[in-house]
């Protein structure tokens, strides 16, 4: 769920309920403005902990549910990332092949470093999951290959740790 389809949400059922902005803030232990802000679409985040209180109270549920609008482009857009510092591109075969095999080229060592520093995890996680289907290679091994690689090349991130 979006924070924009909380608002949405969160406005209807207040309305529904005969509820006034002020009494849904008290009844949820938010303040009024963040109801506000909730509703017209300008709070940027709640939190899961307020979110849920605000969900009981006017009785909504949070259901998780895997993606199924992501497209299968992780791959690429990892090696685009990892290469926008570096004259030559690191392709999506070489990026899969590397996570796979656990082997680097000597002349993508810096995108790879680039990757394990820069990409967003979860661009990382989803290249992950696409390199494993293609490759037909386990995630968990990939994921030893990206940790045994984040302690040769010490990366600064602290999610390999």
């Amino acid at each position: 769920m979006k924070m924009h389809d909380l608002g949405v949400l969160t406005r209807a059922r207040r309305i529904e309920l005969g509820l006034r902005q002020v009494q849904l803030a008290s009844l949820s232990g938010l303040s009024r403005t963040t109801i506000n802000l909730l509703e017209n679409g300008t709070l940027n985040d709640i939190g899961v902990a307020k979110a849920t209180q605000l969900m009981d109270v006017l009785g909504i549920e949070l259901q998780a549910n895997k993606s199924l609008h992501k497209k299968n482009n992780a791959l690429l857009m990892a090696s685009r990332t990892a290469s926008v510092s570096y004259r030559d591109a690191l392709s999506v075969k070489e990026l899969s092949s590397a996570l796979a095999s656990g082997f680097i080229p000597k002349d993508r060592m810096a995108h790879i470093a680039t990757l394990l520093d820069e990409v967003q995890l979860g661009v990382i996680v989803s290249a992950v999951e696409e390199a494993s289907i293609s490759t037909k290679v386990a995630p968990k091994k990939i994921w030893a290959h990206i940790n045994q690689w984040a302690t040769d090349f010490k990366s600064p991130r602290i999610s390999w740790n």
